[in-house]
């Protein structure tokens, strides 16, 4: 197999990318701060989503990441700290100071002949994955 891309999977992607008001409130909160912790590390290892085929174009995922904008904003809050630190208050407006959502078309598959796993978060019970191809 070639190590050149050629295999495209039916998705497009998006990262949310941390701002400096993401970064404040996480020092903010932190009961054991980082003082070394800079916007630059926060983004380093940037949240990405896979989006439905419906979100195709900079403007379409844009309105789709919006639409679902608490969704994405307390899972962002989730990963770093409990909801007993959260903002007592979030909006659409907030979270776009928060995060920028950076879209890309093409999401190119590297390893074909392995299938891509689902690992459902929510059911840690549950063993078992399912196959996208």
């Amino acid at each position: 197999m070639s190590d050149q891309p050629r295999f495209t999977v039916n998705r497009s992607v998006f990262m949310l990318i941390p701002e400096q008001p993401f970064l404040d409130w996480v020092k903010a909160v932190d009961p054991e701060p980082v003082p070394a912790m800079t916007l630059e590390t926060i983004r380093d290892d940037a949240s990405v989503f896979l989006l439905p085929e419906v979100a195709d174009t900079p403007e379409n995922a844009l309105r789709w990441v919006e639409k679902r904008w608490r969704t994405f904003f307390e899972f962002m809050l989730g990963e770093w700290f409990d909801d007993s630190l959260w903002p007592e208050q979030i909006s659409l407006d907030m979270f776009r100071q928060w995060f920028t959502p950076r879209f890309h078309s093409m999401v190119w598959d590297m390893a074909p002949d392995t299938p891509i796993e689902h690992e459902d978060w929510d059911d840690e019970d549950d063993d078992v994955s399912s196959m996208l191809h």
